[in-house]
């Protein structure tokens, strides 16, 4: 039988100018999950701050991302494998790039609030322009200051010169009579400067209306310019994320390593020369490991390794040891499928691969059909890959989608449909069962529901239901094994998913076979019965009485014998629900099977119209596309409840810790 790992606890003392690379070391490879009992208590004794005065990595990972986003650079969500911790060079490059792309940015956002203020004073003076207004009002405006007076006409470029982007100098003739105009923010900075340049308000004439022409177009050369500043920026802009942004990814990956360590070592207990950390590696790799480490700290670095039967915590019950699985790349497909519901405990029997074939088996049987399995196949095979990229997320399931296509297609070529259609394999099936039995037959087997082939029908739920009895047995048998392995042997031995429970179960199934073939019952059937029965009933006083102990009647005797009868009656009718519940794997099979023939006749009405065939292929493509995305969705449902509540149930009575490692990357290749 196959277990989880064996795992080891090791000590790690490494000295602080040998942490990073050590702990880099640790992140790449994913080998040392450390517990909360390894962290400091109080991370502020030892997390003391360098005193070079440098910015942590977390702060120079968010000015990274910062000018990431601004530049509209995408970083990865977690760091390349061939990342690196940053060096002092990285430092000064992450600087040098992040402070020219904010310094740029500031320069926009200043750059297009003016063009906004300039746009809105613009927009504002053209709707004043043509009233009939007098112009002493036009004050009231809310983004414009307007002043009109004389200066001397050698001042007039001076004071433009002085303003730069907070006004507007509009000569309206000679003799020095000028037009100034402002924000309503910059009024006191207008004002300022006109009075500088020795400006003499012109008192207009009672009733002066409008807007002079010429503030009109100096605030549209104006907008002009922003408008050119800001495509100008942008253009600078665009360069820069070229010439940067693949520098800017690889920072952005090398400070994501960096965080992940910097915080670590901020929870680590240390002195003022050291780092201890602790936790749980697999025992595989612990000889490995301490000869990396040894070698990158050239010998600086003490590992000491414990069994669990040798830790404390352990053998008290305080803490689980981890349980990390190692599998092949099938098995491996349906690791998640177990860890959903939850981790085995360390030391018990790793159902994984029993997992990997039955969900295999059940889903084949319930989605059969030649093409829609294999285009699950084919998105398997894709999704392995990594392509397209929309694809590369599932590619931890792609060997699980692969099993179950091949699966669908095993079993839609026994049923004789290829996308819905069940006329394309009758010639080769009638050829190859003319050769194997002497009797040409349509297809193997019958789904749909035909005169003179529903005794097939039934015979095809009493299989799925054998392939129920099968998985519910392996269930019971991993639990009676694993029971004894805990050590807990009155459950191993009387529980309902005991020794008791299974052997009730196991000649209940016999009983039933013998009869529907034929035969009868006989006086032994009775002791078949009886003894697992009288092993539930009475489960703890035998188990006591074995180990030469009284029992004991905690409620007295007649809760116990209550509480025995309520134990029979549960297990048979748990045993009984578990094994018909396997029926639904034929009812969704020919479920499946009507679909199609649905699709099919739906494609085949549509033909005789004109053009019919097109309208034909239409509804195949669209019908087909329906129950590979519908029906499929249905049978993995159907499959993981299965699972769980049939499979899982037997054994999971106690769920472990999965293994979780300290790394950088989700996917670390051992």
């Amino acid at each position: 039988m196959m277990r989880p790992r064996k795992m080891k606890r090791i000590e790690l003392t490494v000295l602080k100018r040998d942490a990073d690379r050590a702990l880099e070391y640790l992140g790449r490879r994913g080998v040392l999950q450390i517990g909360a009992a390894d962290r400091a208590e109080t991370p502020a004794v030892q997390a003391q701050a360098d005193a070079s005065g440098l910015p942590s990595a977390a702060d120079t990972f968010e000015r990274i991302r910062d000018a990431a986003a601004f530049l509209s650079v995408s970083l990865r969500e977690e760091p390349a494998a061939d990342a690196r911790l940053p060096e002092q060079e990285d430092a000064e490059l992450a600087e040098s790039i992040c402070g020219d792309a904010l310094r740029l940015r500031d320069r926009e956002t200043a750059t297009a609030a003016e063009r906004d203020r300039l746009s809105d004073a613009l927009s504002e003076a053209r709707s004043f322009a043509n009233l009939n207004a007098p112009f002493s009002d036009l004050e009231s405006l809310s983004y414009l200051t307007l002043r009109v007076g004389r200066i001397e006409p050698k001042s007039v470029n001076v004071l433009r010169d002085a303003l730069g982007d907070r006004g507007v100098v509009v000569p309206l003739g000679g003799e020095g009579r000028i037009l100034a105009a402002a924000s309503r923010k910059g009024r006191f900075a207008l004002d300022g400067e006109l009075a500088k340049a020795s400006f003499a308000p012109i008192r207009l004439p009672e009733g002066f209306t409008g807007v002079p022409a010429e503030l009109l177009a100096g605030l549209e050369a104006r907008v002009a310019d922003a408008d050119a500043a800001l495509a100008a920026l942008d253009e600078e802009k665009a360069a820069y994320a070229k010439r940067f942004g693949p520098a800017l990814e690889r920072l952005g990956g090398a400070y994501l390593m960096a965080v992940a360590v910097e915080r670590l070592k901020s929870s680590l207990e240390a002195t003022r020369t050291a780092y201890r950390l602790g936790g749980w590696i697999a025992a595989s790799d612990v000889e490995r490991t301490v000869a990396d480490l040894e070698r990158l700290t050239d010998g600086r670095v003490s590992v000491v390794s414990y069994d669990p039967s040798e830790v404390e915590s352990v053998v008290n019950g305080e803490e689980k040891v981890p349980v990390s699985l190692d599998h092949g790349r099938f098995v491996r497909g349906f690791e998640r499928l177990v860890f959903s519901y939850g981790a085995p405990l360390y030391g018990t029997i790793d159902p994984t691969p029993f997992v990997a074939v039955s969900f295999t088996i059940l889903f084949g049987l319930m989605f059969g059909d030649l093409g829609q399995g294999s285009v699950l196949l084919l998105l398997g095979l894709l999704a392995g890959k990594g392509r397209p990229k929309a694809l590369a997320r599932f590619s931890r399931f792609a060997p699980a989608l692969v099993a179950v296509g091949i699966a669908s297609m095993v079993v839609g070529l026994l049923d004789g449909e290829v996308f819905a259609m069940d006329g394309l394999l009758v010639g080769p099936t009638r050829a190859l069962t003319a050769a194997l039995t002497g009797t040409p037959a349509d297809r193997v087997l019958h789904l749909m529901p035909e005169r003179g082939h529903l005794g097939k029908i039934f015979a095809f739920f009493g299989f799925t239901m054998a392939v129920g009895i099968v998985l519910n047995s392996i269930g019971l048998v991993i639990n009676i094994i694993n029971q004894f392995s805990l050590g807990r042997r009155e459950r191993a031995l009387f529980a309902k998913t005991g020794l008791s429970g299974a052997l009730l179960f196991w000649y209940a199934v016999f009983m039933a076979i013998r009869t529907v073939l034929g035969g009868s019952l006989h006086f032994y059937d009775a002791l078949g019965i009886g003894i697992p029965v009288l092993g539930l009933f009475l489960g703890s006083a035998l188990y006591r009485l074995a180990a030469g102990e009284r029992p004991v009647f905690e409620h007295g005797p007649v809760v116990f014998f209550v509480e025995g009868f309520v134990e029979v009656l549960e297990s048979a009718s748990y045993y009984l629900s578990n094994t018909v519940s396997f029926l639904r794997v034929g009812a969704f099979a020919l479920s499946h099977a009507v679909l199609a023939f649905i699709v099919f006749e739906l494609s085949d009405m549509v033909g005789g119209v004109p053009a019919g065939p097109v309208f034909s292929a239409f509804v195949s493509i669209i019908g087909n596309a329906i129950i590979i995305l519908l029906e499929g969705l249905i049978v993995a449902i159907q499959t993981v409840r299965l699972q769980y509540y049939e499979f899982f149930s037997k054994f999971f009575t106690e769920t472990g810790v999965e293994f979780s490692p300290f790394r950088f990357s989700r996917e670390v290749q051992q």
